[in-house]
């Protein structure tokens, strides 16, 4: 039993000594500069817009960057297939956190908050606030988002990501600079934080209440 422990503290060292060496060694401005010899053949871009969502989540790379390279092989036409992609990527962070996450403060407080809010609406909005696609994933695992419900809130959120990512991969100048955030109009970033927030405001305002109901009670 002593030497499985070691031999798999072993084997996660070196994973994590292998993802460190790849983020290091690799960018997404490197595959950016490649994405014209990688969009000339439509199979290549596909074989290759797959394995680049299967490793992306463990070298913490943004999702948007899928969907430019897919906009740039495909153009507009490609968006199903980049949000199918960003979908795919983001499941792995969600299925880790859901197995080893699922103690401790955060996860009750995860839980607490999917409860009120529910599971479909919880990822929705949190997809559409400007954060990390990974952050989100691993949260949503950590708070026992039902699997369904954590596929089809992403394919939801992510769509307005998807879409500006695909549109700016359009363009050759956007992969010509290698500028994932400026690929973004921030009239975007502002709309989907305030759709967030809306989605977010009856919770918010559900929370207030019993709060002020439960300072009332007390008070009397």
């Amino acid at each position: 039993m002593d030497r499985l422990r070691i031999d798999s503290r072993a084997a996660v060292g070196v994973l994590l000594f292998v993802v460190a060496a790849a983020a290091v060694l690799l960018s997404p401005e490197a595959v950016l500069s490649r994405a014209a010899w990688v969009a000339a053949d439509p199979v290549r871009l596909v074989a290759a817009t797959v394995a680049l969502a299967i490793v992306r989540p463990l070298l913490a790379w943004p999702t948007t960057l899928l969907a430019l390279v897919v906009g740039f092989g495909f153009g507009f036409a490609g968006l199903p297939f980049a949000l199918t992609l960003i979908v795919l990527t983001s499941v792995p962070p969600y299925l880790f956190a859901r197995r080893y996450g699922r103690t401790g403060r955060l996860a009750a407080a995860g839980e607490s908050f999917v409860e009120r809010t529910g599971d479909l609406r919880s990822v929705v909005l949190s997809r559409l606030v400007p954060a990390p696609s990974d952050v989100v994933s691993v949260g949503a695992g950590i708070a026992g988002v039902r699997f369904r419900w954590f596929v089809v809130g992403t394919a939801i959120g992510e769509t307005p990501w998807a879409v500006a990512g695909v549109l700016a991969g359009t363009s050759a100048e956007s992969l010509a600079t290698g500028d994932l955030a400026g690929a973004i109009d921030g009239r975007l970033v502002v709309a989907a934080a305030l759709a967030a927030v809306l989605l977010f405001a009856p919770t918010a305002y559900e929370w207030y209440d019993e709060r002020a109901d439960g300072s009332d009670s007390d008070a009397v």
